[in-house]
Order: structure tokens, then C-alpha cells, then sequence
């Protein structure tokens, strides 16, 4: 039986999950669900800040292989302050979030998270988890105010900007009596909530098992970002930092819809590799990693040495693009992580166009096509003109699916819980796991919030179940069929 890609390596091991469909695998060195994969891409290294063609050719040795130069890492510091009155903060925190759970939630959210706990598989821990994503764990605080708001407190409209403590709170007293929502925020977390809540009920397979290493504080923050993930059906898995505080992203919608947003990192900025994570990672099918990490300098040792074991353990490495200001910023980290351990990679067309080092007129296909002669499998959206799979130099185009725009924050995410749910599900051709993504993403942009509900996402699984079932999840081209590759 063909599999999805072949990898040549020298070891093989047997990754099997009995009750899962063994369509095909992602799996370097291994075999996801008892089929052998093996590596055919080219062992490469990148050349960083060097422009390519159209599909991004590259010098090859007379083996055929291609040859680029290495680059070495860097990182940037990062702020830091003594905290001071930390009792007083946790008080004003708790009554933060005591305020949230208590009046800001609307009812159909509330059913909704629910209906969650009720469909919830178990709550005995697995031996082994789908899916672990790792990222920073922040508070949203998300609050409608008006052009005066954002004079009076000195802050530039539509801007993003890191925050110390002080400012932070001094925002948040500004706030009182707006309207506002605590939420445990995200871009990572939207979609490990769209995933479990995709595979909360064994439609097509058994219940996903969805979990989450970060950084939070022992503070009322960090207790409701883990309370909040747990009844999402996502298991938060890192103990909370001593003394630690829970970072916090402030975001003001003003009546034009312009978003400002003011970060503030606490414990967030760090996430250490502990014997508690190296258990979790070991034990993963999946490990997808936040592009936001590579801000933390400190961090991407840790990223380094998750993917290492993740991969050592036979799991499938994913990560996301993230944000184009932070490529730019740390582009040979992110060439070094995905370089040497991704399998799948995540990216809008602006990110991945920063990934390749392309002119930003340069088009969405081939900025995907390029990426994929260093990644087996790359996902990369263009907004409302589509979305693109990238596989061994080649593009398969995913038309938008319809819908009426309301908030597009968040459509990145969902698209990308239909990738990783596709290949969970075990969808056997590129253009159906497009497809389902952009139903799912398409579905997140028809409504205001970043977060996939529950009712949703029972119904786009119980319609991937039928067009699985009648064999209606085909692509009209050979290419596209992941056996064929």
C-alpha cells in the first residue's frame, strides 16, 4: 500500500494506533498506524536572504542533493523587571477573572463549553496524546473602546506593542467599566480547541486527545487560562511557575474595527525543558510548536530539544509561521528549526513569502511551492483568494469555501485544525484535507470570536464521516492524490 510520502532513513520504527484508519503517514522514520514511510526529500541546507525563481531552484552537487550554506542562530534579550506589590496584583487579577467567569461569557458560549465537558472522552490522561502543541500560554483581555480611550491613555491605534507590568495595569484600571472579555488566548490554542472539538466524539475514529505545554503563573490568571483549556476538552499539561505571573495580551477594538494590542510576557517569555515536558513530548504523535516562541531567546533551546525528542520518538513535527515581524527577526532560527525537524509547517502568504525571503509581490504558489523542497507537507493560506498544499516543488490549490465575512481573526488557526484533523482522520488526497480546512476556517470567519463552537465543528466532523463513508472526498487530478506521491 502506497503512503502518503516516502522518506529513505536508516532506522524504522512501528508507531500503531489500532484504532485509527492506516490511509497514510507523515512520519519520518516511522510508521504512523502500521504502515512504513520513507524520505525521499534531499538532504539540504538553506541559504538564507538569497532570492529564488518562480519555484525556487537550487544549486545542486553533481549528487544530485542540494548545497547551501549553513547560518548560525541568534536571539535577541528580552525585558525584564523586578515585580513589585504581588499580592496586591493577584487580588486585583482574581478579581479580574472572578468578573469574567461571572458575567462576561455570553449563554450560547457557556451551553457550548457544556456540551464540551459533556462530550468529553474521559478524564483519565492517555498514554499517548495526538496531538501536544507548545506555546505561550496568554489571557486575552478583549474590550470595545473608542479613539478617545486609546488619546487618553498615549497608545497608537492599530499597533502592537509590548508592555511592562506598570502599563499593563494601568490599562487594565482605564478598562473598568468597559465591556470586555477574558478569554485563554491564543493563536496556538485556537487551534488545539478547534481540533478537540472537531474530534471530541468518535465520528471516524476514536476521540482525539488534544494537549498543551506552556508557561503560566501560580497566580488566578494562569488557574483560569488552565481551567479554561480543560473544559475545551485541551489538557494543559505544564505545572504553573512558582511566584510566577501569567502573560497577558490586551486587545482594543475601536468602532472602525482596528485592533491595538499591547502584550505584556510574564512567565510566558520562558518555557523551560524539564523532565516533565521531555515526558510529555516523548509521548506525542503529533508536536506542533507556536512560531511565537522564537521571540523568547531563552526558548528556542527548548524548541530544539522537543523536536529532537519528538522526532526520536517517532512523531510528526509541525510548526507555525506565526507573525511575519518575528520571521524577519529571527530567520535563521526559524530556518534551523525548519531545516532539521519539521514535517509540516503553517503559514499565511505574507509569512511564508518572509520564510523564502521572496519580494512581497512575489505569488502565494510560489512561496509554496518553494518551502515544500524543504518540508514534506506546507500549508499556506492567501485569505479570501484561497489556500495552497505544498508537496515535493508542487502547489495544489484550495478554492476559498463560501461564506459572509464577519471577523477574519482567527481564520489561520482553524484552516490549520483542518490540516492536522485531516491527517488524524487519515484523508487520503490533498484537495479533500483543503477542502475540509477551509470549511472549518471559512466557518470561524461567518462568526465574531476566534474560537470554533462546538455545534460547528460536530457538524463539519459528521460530514468529512460521510464524504468519507461514499468516497466523495476525491480530487479531480492525480497530482493531487496523496497515494500517488
Amino acid at each position: 500500500m502506497s503512503s502518503f510520502l516516502s522518506f529513505s532513513l536508516t532506522t524504522t520504527s512501528i508507531l500503531s494506533h489500532p484504532l485509527f484508519s492506516p490511509v497514510f503517514s507523515l512520519y519520518p522514520n516511522s510508521s504512523l498506524y502500521g504502515y512504513t514511510t520513507t524520505r525521499t526529500i534531499s538532504s539540504c541546507h538553506y541559504r538564507p536572504r538569497e532570492k529564488w525563481g518562480e519555484v525556487g531552484p537550487m544549486d545542486k552537487r553533481p549528487d544530485g542533493h542540494f548545497r547551501v550554506c549553513s547560518c548560525s542562530s541568534f536571539g535577541v534579550g528580552r525585558e525584564e523587571g523586578e515585580l513589585e506589590g504581588r499580592s496586591r496584583r493577584k487580588q486585583n487579577e482574581k478579581e479580574l477573572v472572578e468578573e469574567e467567569d461571572g458575567e462576561s461569557g455570553s449563554e450560547e458560549e457557556e451551553e457550548e463549553e457544556e456540551d464540551m465537558e459533556a462530550l468529553s472522552p474521559t478524564a483519565v490522561l492517555p498514554e499517548r496524546w495526538d496531538v501536544l502543541g507548545l506555546g505561550q500560554a496568554m489571557v486575552d483581555f478583549s474590550g470595545m473602546v473608542d479613539d478617545e480611550f486609546l488619546e487618553r491613555l498615549g497608545l497608537e491605534k492599530g499597533t502592537r506593542k509590548v508592555v511592562n507590568h506598570e502599563e499593563r495595569g494601568r490599562v487594565l484600571r482605564a478598562m473598568d467599566g468597559c465591556s470586555y472579555k477574558a478569554a485563554a488566548g491564543g493563536s496556538l490554542s485556537n487551534s488545539l480547541v478547534a481540533l478537540a472539538r472537531l474530534g471530541c466524539k468518535p465520528i471516524s475514529g476514536p476521540a482525539l486527545s488534544v494537549a498543551m505545554a506552556g508557561s503560566v503563573g501560580s497566580d488566578p490568571l494562569g488557574d483560569f487560562y488552565r481551567a479554561k483549556l480543560r473544559r475545551a476538552n485541551v489538557n494543559f499539561l505544564s505545572a504553573p511557575v512558582k511566584d510566577g505571573t501569567t502573560g497577558t495580551v490586551i486587545v482594543l477594538t475601536t468602532p472602525d474595527a482596528q485592533r491595538t494590542m499591547l502584550s505584556y510576557q510574564g512567565t510566558s517569555s520562558t518555557v523551560n525543558y524539564d523532565p516533565s515536558l521531555a515526558t510529555i513530548v516523548s509521548k506525542t504523535n503529533i508536536l506542533i510548536v507556536e512560531g511565537y516562541l522564537f521571540e523568547l531567546t531563552d526558548t528556542i533551546k527548548t524548541i530544539t530539544r522537543a523536536c529532537e525528542a519528538a522526532r526520536k520518538n517517532g512523531a510528526l513535527v509541525a510548526i507555525t509561521a506565526s507573525d511575519v515581524s518575528c520571521i524577519e527577526r529571527h530567520y535563521d532560527d526559524f530556518w534551523e528549526i525548519v531545516e532539521n525537524y519539521a514535517d509540516v509547517i503553517f503559514a499565511n502568504s505574507d509569512e511564508a513569502r518572509a520564510l523564502c525571503d521572496f519580494d512581497p509581490k512575489e505569488s502565494a504558489i510560489s512561496a509554496t511551492r518553494y518551502l515544500s523542497h524543504f518540508v514534506p507537507l506546507v500549508s499556506v493560506t492567501d485569505g479570501p483568494r484561497g489556500s495552497y498544499i505544498g508537496v515535493k516543488g508542487e502547489a495544489v490549490y484550495i478554492p476559498p469555501s463560501p461564506c459572509v465575512p464577519v471577523d477574519t481573526c482567527g481564520a489561520g488557526d482553524a484552516y490549520a485544525s483542518g490540516i492536522l484533523y485531516g491527517i488524524l482522520r487519515g484523508i487520503s488526497d490533498l484537495k479533500g484535507m483543503g477542502t475540509l480546512a477551509a470549511r472549518i476556517a471559512a466557518t470561524v470567519v461567518g462568526q465574531q470570536g476566534t474560537r470554533l463552537g462546538v455545534h460547528d465543528a460536530l457538524k463539519l466532523a459528521e460530514s468529512l464521516t460521510f464524504n468519507l463513508e461514499t468516497n466523495t472526498v476525491r480530487s479531480d487530478a492525480g497530482s493531487d492524490q496523496v497515494s500517488s506521491l
